[in-house]
């Protein structure tokens, strides 16, 4: 099913009608099962693609289906309309077959970013660098400076709350705080190294690059903490891990070309299959994207056409930028920013569907993070309704945090 085609040709074949989308899907989806030399996978969110891809696969192959694995990956900051609809489902139609995939457990102590910050500037100032860094300036590793603390370091930083205690899940918490708050697309958020390691590479690393657009990026770095390691932590290495234990072979994906430019651009490059491989096979891995050439359009027309069930977090409405009523389109991660700066963004959206999950959110790290980023001349507004933001020093500044979060909230959007 190797097909591979240009913008042109997958922005035609997306005119077509839904029976084609149908035929099309279920000819990939037969090419999944038969390539298969162990078991097969769904990759379930619990939003509308996969589970019309669920509905498709357990229609049209219902052999095959019975001893189809279906992973759920729980990331722990879901809808609680999508994660209730989830569990529900996958007990009709999964039974023993769905696996719930959550994020792991830290394996030991460790020192939370305030107080690894301390550690670093402690191995400064009496002149220990030589302990942890390598020679190019970047960090060993980050067991190398927790290593480097003293016992009463340690203890001070238990008596004050800085240290993940081990059994704690790495849940979004652990993320924003290790890594970072995911504040932009992934194409942004290159690095995927603990923010102990990029302070360590940015202060002291003579290999960094000296090309105009990273130089720009590391000054948002150096400013803001940002990163897309939640996406792995989060999501993908859960459910590699089921599939490790299952030895799942082919994956069944619900991805919409239509969703974004770098769907697009992987539909067009390796179309509805393509191999891969995993550590745990000695075969190849293949992954199965079916519903490719859907639209949202015709997800909703095959729901209604087969009496589909679907969340009801997509029942749910809020009001677009534009003034217009709409109901929510997409399913997805509370806390996730990478739409930053876009019309009727997730944080937008989220503000009037679950305002008490966004100010959790906000107030506990994202908003002070948003607030440096809008301060950054790369990303500074120019709109004059945001003059304020470009100038404030917000950044231990509690009476502006408030001001942001109560009086002007748009200001995030």
């Amino acid at each position: 099913m190797a097909e591979f085609m240009d913008f042109k040709e997958i922005h035609r074949l997306q005119k077509e009608p839904l029976d084609y989308k149908i035929s099309t899907a279920i000819t990939a989806i037969k090419a999944g099962f038969a390539v298969c030399k162990n078991r097969t996978a769904l990759a379930f969110s619990g939003g509308k693609d996969s589970t019309v891809l669920w509905h498709l696969i357990r229609e049209n192959f219902p052999k095959e289906s019975e001893n189809m694995a279906v992973i759920f990956g729980n990331t722990g900051v879901e809808y609680p309309e999508s994660l209730k609809f989830a569990r529900q489902l996958g007990k009709e139609w999964g039974g023993e077959n769905f696996h719930e995939a959550t994020p792991a457990k830290t394996t030991k102590d460790s020192p939370k970013y305030d107080a690894q910050k301390e550690i670093l500037k402690w191995l400064i100032e009496t002149n220990q660098l030589d302990k942890i860094l390598k020679s190019d300036g970047k960090l060993k590793s980050t067991e190398t400076l927790e290593r480097a603390a003293t016992p009463e370091m340690w203890e001070d930083f238990r008596n004050r709350g800085l240290v993940w205690k081990a059994g704690t899940v790495k849940n979004y918490w652990w993320c924003a705080d290790q890594y970072g708050f995911p504040i932009l697309g992934k194409a942004a958020s290159k690095l995927y190294a603990r923010r102990i390691n990029i302070d360590c590479f940015l202060k002291f690393s003579a290999t960094k690059s000296e090309k105009a657009d990273l130089q720009k990026y590391y000054d948002v770095l150096k400013e803001v903490k940002i990163s897309q390691m939640c996406c792995n932590v989060l999501k993908k290495e859960p459910s590699e891990r089921v599939q490790a234990e299952w030895g799942i072979d082919v994956i069944f994906k619900g991805l919409l070309a239509a969703e974004s430019h770098n769907r697009k651009t992987n539909f067009a490059k390796r179309g509805y299959l393509f191999e891969s491989s995993r550590k745990y096979l000695e075969t190849p891995f293949y992954h199965c994207n079916p519903i490719s050439l859907w639209t949202d359009e015709d997800i909703w027309e095959y729901i209604h056409r087969y009496n589909v069930p679907y969340s009801p977090l997509y029942d749910l409405k809020y009001v677009n930028q534009a003034g217009e009523v709409c109901k929510m389109q997409r399913n997805g991660c509370i806390g996730c920013f990478t739409d930053y700066g876009r019309k009727d963004s997730h944080m937008y959206v989220l503000r009037q569907t679950h305002p008490k999950a966004w100010e959790v959110v906000m107030k506990n790290g994202l908003a002070e993070e948003i607030q440096k980023l809008r301060q950054n001349k790369h990303y500074r507004p120019n709109k004059k309704n945001y003059n304020r933001l470009a100038v404030l020093d917000v950044a231990n500044d509690e009476d502006t945090l408030n001001w942001l979060l109560e009086t002007r909230p748009c200001a995030f959007d």
